[in-house]
């Protein structure tokens, strides 16, 4: 379809884009920016650029709660399925952190592997409903993400992420001060376990929404944070439109990949996301361990407090 088709005042092709094309990329824009907003929350929070919705176990806990309204009620709506994805993924994001909260040892790395461990424990719990129940097919819509079923009438639950991106937004600051720990928050009035399971019940509530619809998309909570962390720093309020922005453009050009790759045929995101996500993530990791938590600079040689000082050995930094 060509925009010039458009203005010949073709009722058909009008209808096709009202009703496919148009809810297809507000689906696009509002996945790309949740997700990513619900990574960044879930870091601050946790204190670790390591966790995500995908390794804080809430995209697993959101597809047991789709699994359990289709056994229960095999008649429901998409905002049936929507309650039971946001009460699970909440749970388990919750039950993720507290658990997190009681190991006495972690480091950067054993946070996102225990929430791998328990994501996969949920995943395996789901597969084996479904498989008993006969309802692997049914399920296999939300285990790996596509927009190829978005039509208007059927898409319109991921709208919730722009209200909760903007309450986010509103209580950046507070997510800042809890990610600098109990005692910080304390000592500054600010509630640290009402703060806390909130921002973990917006990103879980985010990150539900898209996979009733979208179904499991990951790496974007993961990667986009991280990216623009690089450039912007970790202050929450600052980086949120940054982290919205890029993850809407990353989703998007991700889609556009899917889409060409093998026309007239089209391939799901999940597996462009998974390639382009992990080759970025690898990409990452090597710059850590490189240059550690120092922030990239565009357009200015300045200094500052993560620069390289000429006077201690060899440039060594600090």
């Amino acid at each position: 379809m060509k925009p010039q088709q458009l203005l010949t005042g073709d009722l058909h092709l009008w209808e096709i884009f009202l009703v496919s094309r148009l809810p297809r990329q507000l689906a696009i824009l509002c996945t790309g920016v949740g997700m990513s907003v619900a990574g960044l929350i879930m870091q601050q929070l946790c204190s670790n650029k390591f966790v995500s919705p995908t390794t804080g176990a809430t995209i697993s806990s959101a597809q047991f709660g789709i699994l359990l309204a289709l056994l229960f009620m095999p008649a429901s709506t998409l905002w049936s399925r929507a309650i039971f994805a946001f009460i699970t993924a909440i749970l388990g994001t919750w039950i993720f952190v507290w658990f997190i909260q009681r190991i006495q040892f972690k480091d950067m790395v054993m946070v996102p592997l225990v929430g791998i461990m328990f994501g996969n424990v949920i995943g395996g719990v789901t597969n084996y409903l479904a498989y008993k129940y006969e309802m692997t097919q049914a399920l296999s819509s939300w285990l790996v993400g596509h927009f190829s079923l978005v039509l208007k009438g059927r898409y319109e639950i991921v709208w919730l992420t722009i209200p909760l991106v903007i309450l986010a937004f509103v209580f950046a600051n507070h997510f800042n001060i809890v990610g600098l720990g109990k005692d910080f928050s304390k000592n500054l009035g600010v509630p640290y376990n009402l703060v806390l399971f909130a921002g973990l019940t917006i990103a879980a509530m985010i990150t539900a929404s898209v996979v009733v619809v979208v179904g499991s998309i990951s790496y974007i909570g993961l990667i986009v944070p991280n990216v623009v962390a690089m450039y912007k720093g970790d202050k929450i309020k600052g980086t949120l439109v940054d982290t919205a922005l890029f993850g809407a453009i990353f989703v998007l050009i991700c889609d556009m990949i899917g889409r060409i790759v093998i026309l007239p045929y089209e391939l799901p995101i999940e597996l462009i996301v998974g390639i382009l996500g992990s080759l970025i993530f690898i990409a990452l990791l090597f710059y850590r361990l490189k240059y550690g938590r120092k922030s990239i600079r565009l357009g200015s040689t300045g200094t500052n407090s993560c620069a390289t000082m000429p006077n201690l050995k060899g440039g060594e930094q600090i």
